[in-house]
């Protein structure tokens, strides 16, 4: 979800994860009644016209942009793809930019653009061509469409809390403040109670030093009442005073992934400038179900 100019957009996926669709709304709570405007649909074949996951759209330099994953049927034939806006609509047309070079299986991916206008691309990956583990890559663009350096390791599951089910660092999301570079992540199986959020700070916008990324967490994680919290967002309220954060979470402690919903909180920042994501609201309302979403 981002907010532009007084809307929100919320950005799905629809039609067996083989579209990617639109919601448009003045407020957070109003996705209950926003239309699911389908925005581009995958081709009937090719390595891009399966398992879309994970949309992001995002403006960049007055242009739109969505990012998102898919395969060709074979999951490890995942890679990012990026669509680009033929008006200066969010809802389009797209047309498909191509592939971004990430090495090897890839998922979740998200730009990060500094002060000075470098821009970069961070995502999920396997360290090889086999699943069994995901840590978080960056790489640097030349613009919104192309990698155009090798990857660079920032994070790796090294913590038990980073390692339920499996090794896994994914979703990363981009959150700035004070100087600070944040990229809030989602650790271990996303199909399990465990699901929770890491946080990686960066102060020295060396972005591609893997040393200049410290890690620390779970900062956002279950209680005995919701469970599996991951794949965040972030926005600001309407009248920009608050910080909310946007995350789905499991209606069941059993694994799987078809009782995901998403939910919404304000947060708050510590006095030494970290987020400060306390503990997630008991389940109150469904807005949206299964591309569900919920508001506390």
């Amino acid at each position: 979800m981002i907010l532009h100019e007084g809307f929100y957009f919320y950005c799905g996926v629809a039609e067996g994860d083989r579209a990617i669709t639109l919601r448009k709304t003045e407020t957070i709570a109003g996705l209950a009644e926003a239309t699911a405007a389908i925005v581009w649909h995958a081709p009937a074949v090719g390595m891009n016209s399966r398992s879309i996951w994970a949309p992001e759209l995002h403006c960049i330099g007055g242009k739109w942009f969505i990012y998102y994953a898919a395969d060709n049927g074979r999951n490890e034939n995942h890679r990012m793809w990026v669509l680009e806006s033929q008006t200066a609509s969010p809802f389009g047309p797209y047309r498909c930019r191509g592939m971004l070079e990430t090495s090897t299986w890839a998922i979740d991916g998200t730009p990060l653009i500094l002060d000075d206008g470098r821009q970069f691309f961070v995502w999920s990956g396997w360290p090889g061509r086999r699943n069994g583990k995901q840590n978080l890559y960056i790489a640097p663009m030349s613009d919104p469409s192309t990698i155009s350096g090798a990857r660079v390791m920032i994070a790796a599951p090294t913590e038990p809390w980073e390692c339920v089910s499996m090794p896994i660092c994914e979703g990363p999301q981009i959150l700035r403040t004070g100087g600070k570079i944040f990229i809030v992540y989602s650790a271990s199986g996303s199909w399990t109670e465990d699901y929770c959020l890491g946080l990686l700070t960066n102060t020295t916008g060396d972005v591609l030093n893997p040393a200049a990324w410290s890690k620390r967490g779970p900062v956002f994680q279950k209680t005995e009442h919701v469970w599996g919290l991951g794949h965040c967002s972030f926005v600001k309220s309407p009248c920009r005073t608050q910080d909310w954060i946007i995350y789905h979470s499991k209606s069941s402690r059993a694994h799987g992934w078809e009782d995901r919903d998403v939910h919404a909180k304000p947060f708050a920042w510590t006095n030494d400038g970290f987020p400060d994501f306390g503990a997630p609201l008991p389940r109150v309302r469904t807005l949206i179900k299964n591309n569900q979403f919920r508001a506390a």
